[in-house]
């Protein structure tokens, strides 16, 4: 495999387990990138734009990268509340009073960044049509009855999470949708290439090889997260909270279709690149090319546990801050101090403010996991080598 890219001295490393990734692991087209500091140091990509083409992949092709959508959208909630527009102890329904309905006056706004707001279901899943219309998604959360108490656990709002940002932040703010926010706000000024809703020039861009088609490339089957057997169960019963969150558009969207990529899906809809994702992480902790998105009072609270132990949808222990998975069995990242998101089926970004680590890795070939993929984790292991093993 021709990896093309570059490292600097020290992380050298990273690009052998690059490398090894289609070597041992049935890579066919990917992408990481590293920054330290507010620079980066790896740069890397590889394979073709898709499984199974001649195309090579280019240093600007960007990927679907499902749900580590969901550590971008979180920081727009967050950036509402640096600015004093959103108070993260306010029920929701004091910026959205249509939320309200069936005891939801109680669910706090934290509660929607935690997992923690009972709400990972919808009772009618929405068809992969009415999913395109995010206000189908929005109303159809706020008539919907949480099934727990809010605030009294946790469990993974798979697809609701988006919704559930989307319309506290269309309520709350100016009326922009969280894609406009991470537009305006996030992607434009750092000069990321991330989005959530790709816009029509970059779509006719992706014919030329911008936005790369992804694909399973293992046979389908249960969700893969340790321990692996009981959430394979849940996911198989369909009854259970695992199926219901991970079903709430059923069938599943085809990633492909231009008009899902349009659509702004804050759960599981964005688009990036390798580069644009960890880009993103580094603003969050540091400056990058003189843009810092988070200070530092509101970055210590978005990354303070709020929720850990058995989630009620995934089954197993999980760790959340406020919108993003805290490094843990179930979502490994670097050190203890991690926090990002992965994405179901490999990609993965987050930050790693001690070590100054920012990481974003993108792939075409979909797996089952929904965490841990390995893959991703082979780098992350790589770039801890780097660091000298911590």
């Amino acid at each position: 495999m021709d990896v093309r890219g570059t490292v600097e001295g020290g992380f050298e490393g990273v690009r052998d387990a690059f490398a090894r990734n289609f070597a041992v692991r049935g890579e066919r087209g990917a992408a990481v990138a590293v920054y330290r500091d507010g620079r980066k140091v790896v740069d890397l990509w590889g394979g073709t734009r898709d499984v199974d083409g001649t195309e090579p992949w280019q240093p600007g092709t960007a990927q679907v990268i499902r749900s580590a959508t969901k550590g971008v959208a979180a920081v727009v909630p967050l950036l509402l509340h640096q600015r004093g527009v959103l108070d993260l102890d306010a029920p929701v329904a004091t910026y959205w009073p249509g939320f309200k309905a069936h005891g939801k006056e109680r669910v706090l706004v934290r509660h929607l960044l935690n997992h923690r707001a009972g709400l990972p279901v919808l009772d009618t899943p929405l068809t992969p049509w009415e999913a395109l219309d995010p206000l189908r998604g929005i109303e159809a959360v706020a008539a919907q009855a949480p099934v727990w108490e809010p605030g009294t656990a946790h469990g993974y709002h798979a697809l609701t999470h988006g919704w559930l940002l989307d319309g506290l932040v269309r309520h709350a703010a100016d009326g922009r949708d969280t894609g406009a926010w991470v537009a305006d706000e996030i992607a434009g000024p750092l000069g990321a290439a991330l989005w959530l809703g790709l816009p029509p020039a970059e779509e006719a861009a992706g014919r030329a090889g911008r936005v790369g088609p992804v694909e399973d490339t293992e046979p389908a089957g249960g969700l893969r997260l340790r321990p692996r057997r009981s959430v394979a169960e849940a996911q198989r019963d369909p009854e259970s909270l695992t199926r219901r969150a991970f079903t709430a558009v059923f069938p599943a969207p085809d990633p492909n279709d231009p008009a899902h990529r349009a659509a702004v899906q804050p759960a599981a809809g964005g688009i990036a690149t390798a580069g644009g994702l960890a880009r993103f992480y580094a603003a969050l902790i540091g400056e990058v090319d003189g843009v810092r998105l988070l200070d530092a009072q509101t970055l210590a609270r978005a990354r303070a546990e709020e929720s850990a132990g058995p989630d009620r949808v995934l089954v197993v222990p999980t760790r959340f801050g406020l919108g993003h998975m805290l490094h843990g069995a179930a979502s490994p990242m670097l050190s203890p101090g991690s926090f990002g998101h992965p994405g179901r089926g490999g990609s993965l970004g987050f930050a790693d403010p001690e070590s100054g680590i920012a990481f974003g890795y993108v792939t075409n070939g979909f797996r089952r996991t929904v965490t841990a993929d390995p893959r991703a984790q082979a780098l992350v292991a790589a770039v801890r080598a780097a660091l000298g093993g911590r």
